[in-house]
């Protein structure tokens, strides 16, 4: 877990390390709040252009319950992370990847039984509206 997480602070390091040197090299001097409104706008902006054309054709293919997986899925993940987070920060729990582990497998198999259901229920309407037309 550590690993992981050190390698992904390492990695995010790095690249904020570049982006400040080259803000220093061409001396464009951004401020830190000035090249995180740019570095981040840029980085949502990216992010929307290539989801976007995902979720447009998932819509027009009546793949709404996807889209919506997909949404919780992502707020999940960033809320098990600032749970675990919090738990270090607040020294209230201990930060465990475990735990981010099982929250997110919880879901998954939550989901999985509440479309499982959702699914026979749309099959038994299907059936009954079949039989009465």
């Amino acid at each position: 877990m550590s690993d992981f997480l050190y390698g992904l602070v390492k990695a995010i390091a790095n690249i904020h390390s570049l982006i400040l040197s080259l803000n220093d090299a061409y001396e464009y001097n951004f401020s830190d709040k000035e090249l995180h409104f740019i570095v981040i706008g840029a980085l949502g902006i990216l992010l929307v252009l290539a989801i976007y054309p995902l979720f447009k054709l998932m819509a027009r293919n009546g793949h709404i319950m996807a889209i919506t997986w997909i949404y919780v899925f992502t707020l999940i993940l960033v809320l098990t992370f600032a749970i675990e987070i919090g738990q270090k920060v607040s020294g209230t729990g201990v930060m465990d990847f475990a735990d981010v582990v099982s929250g997110i497998f919880g879901f998954i198999v939550l989901f999985a039984i509440f479309d499982l259901v959702r699914l026979i229920i749309k099959g038994i309407a299907g059936l009954i509206k079949g039989i009465f037309e």
